[in-house]
């Protein structure tokens, strides 16, 4: 997967609208637009373009039912992002441990000066 993918994911997933519908659809096992729209404080027409950014990126699939689309999670992609998710906080806590013991050394230097 390319960088620009990756953004793509992280800026689709980003949007707090859009994790509940992930959230939803999985405990749903999938669902339309029309009765995603029912639980939640926007319009179809709102969520319909949301599910639209999540199909771009893979984390929908979609597939006609009747008159409306039915999306599902695609568990591939997620678990895709899932797992970029844990790298990148394992990056920072490596990052926030370093921070830590420069803060730690500053502090004990300090601590050590004597007095003028």
């Amino acid at each position: 997967m390319t960088t620009a993918v990756d953004d793509d994911l992280w800026s689709a997933i980003g949007d707090p609208t859009r994790r509940r519908m992930l959230d939803l659809l999985l405990a749903e096992g999938g669902g339309t637009a029309t009765s995603l729209s029912e639980q939640l404080p926007v319009t179809r027409q709102a969520v319909a373009k949301h599910l639209g950014v999540l199909d771009r990126v893979g984390l929908v699939h979609v597939t006609p039912a009747g008159r409306e689309m039915r999306y599902r999670v695609d568990d591939e992609q997620l678990a895709r992002a899932a797992a970029q998710l844990a790298t990148v906080g394992a990056a920072w806590d490596g990052r926030l441990r370093r921070i830590k013991r420069i803060a730690e050394t500053i502090q004990r230097n300090q601590q050590q000066k004597p007095d003028s």
